[in-house]
């Protein structure tokens, strides 16, 4: 009796010890990150869960680089006062559409009122020298008339001709300085020239006796650094308009691949805003020197902006294509999920099984996003309904919580 005690002691003693490692075994699996969803085949035809085989295809060899967009200088106006003066209405704000010539603000100057004396008294002077014109004709038309009664001298009418030349080169003149008084009013300042006097210190000045700021061109207005009031120089920047419709990307390259860059190469710009969606580019020009510092050249990439989604300071990357061709495996986007923060994919393992497989991806190649790890060629993958798989996931997750 005590014999058989003891035995069955040793075999209770015995089924304590084993009972931890089973207890452990699903704890290591998961550490060892060993995840599966099951789905009935039946199921997977209703949620319209198809896979395919991953093949390897061809992508063109690319250099990857940061950069930033940033207006193009080719296509930014600065716009400034042609003159000191004091700014008066300022009729435009950031973001606004610009058309050419449009005024962006007035403003008021001495140099108007100036300009506008000078004109005036051209226009006097003008008509004094045209009256005397008129006279020294009537003098030498009467010293002819003498001279053919014999009633004058030869140098009588020589006399009358030359002041004649001379009053007609003096109306002439006159002319002359009556044009560029007005060309200053009007196509230098562009206020009229010919206004009525009137007392320009009323509670509102007419537009006809400010000075206006136009924009050369046509595009948006970036910024504008002027309020009403303000004293401004000729040399100050009041407005900047651009034509967004065009924009620079300036990439930093690092130095070893300075050699095989050349202006006109095609380049993808894409930015976080848009990450699916290559923006096409051409490299316009490289830099002529380094940065001592990063060792890297500036590339400028001209990059089209006529549907307006790029923006001014956006970070980017440039992918500069360089004209060969690697090998890469891609998938369709759809068929990558994020699970926990990780990219992954639906590995069928059998019938109803599927893994759930951690991978980096690389870039985007028309409408395929490329796998650059955790996959190999001839696995089979969902590449529809995996979002499917994915609920699937995470409610088996809830479950064993």
């Amino acid at each position: 009796m005590r014999i058989v005690l003891a035995l069955m002691l040793a075999l209770i003693a015995g089924c304590s010890r084993e009972k931890p490692p089973e207890a452990q075994a699903p704890a290591a699996s998961a550490a060892a990150g060993v995840r599966e969803v099951a789905l009935a085949e039946a199921a997977q035809r209703q949620a319209g869960v198809t896979v395919e085989a991953v093949s390897i295809r061809s992508i063109p060899q690319a250099l990857h680089a940061s950069g930033r967009i940033a207006l193009n200088e080719n296509q930014t106006w600065r716009v400034g006062a042609v003159t000191e003066g004091r700014i008066v209405r300022v009729l435009v704000n950031p973001g606004d559409r610009i058309e050419q010539g449009q005024t962006l603000a007035r403003m008021h100057s001495h140099i108007i009122h100036e300009g506008r004396a000078d004109y005036r008294k051209a226009v006097g002077e003008l008509a004094r020298l045209q009256a005397a014109e008129t006279y020294a004709l009537r003098v030498r038309d009467r010293a002819r008339r003498l001279l053919e009664m014999k009633a004058a001298s030869v140098e009588q009418l020589e006399h009358a001709e030359t002041e004649l030349r001379n009053a007609q080169t003096a109306a002439a003149n006159g002319a002359v300085d009556v044009e560029r008084t007005r060309r200053h009013l009007v196509e230098f300042l562009q206020i009229p020239a010919d206004v009525p006097e009137h007392d320009p210190s009323g509670p509102h000045e007419d537009d006809q006796d400010l000075i206006p700021i136009n924009s050369p061109a046509a595009g948006t207005l970036m910024t504008r650094s002027v309020t009403a009031g303000a004293v401004v120089q000729p040399s100050a920047d009041l407005f900047v308009v651009s034509d967004l419709s065009n924009l620079w990307t300036i990439a930093s390259v690092n130095e070893e691949y300075l050699s095989k860059l050349r202006a006109g190469m095609p380049v993808r710009i894409f930015v976080q805003a848009y990450p699916d969606h290559g923006f096409p580019g051409r490299i316009a020009r490289l830099g002529e020197e380094l940065d001592p510092t990063t060792r890297t050249v500036r590339v400028r990439v001209e990059t089209p902006n006529r549907d307006g989604r790029l923006k001014p300071e956006m970070y980017a990357t440039a992918e500069i294509e360089l004209g060969g061709s690697d090998p890469a495996l891609f998938v369709p986007q759809g068929a990558t999920q994020e699970v926990s923060g990780q990219t992954v994919l639906f590995v069928k393992r059998g019938p109803d099984r599927f893994e759930v497989r951690p991978v980096a991806i690389g870039r985007t190649l028309d409408g395929a996003q490329q796998i650059t790890s955790g996959l190999r060629t001839g696995e089979t993958v969902a590449v529809h309904g995996s979002f499917v798989l994915k609920s699937q996931l995470l409610k088996a997750t809830l479950g064993q919580e």
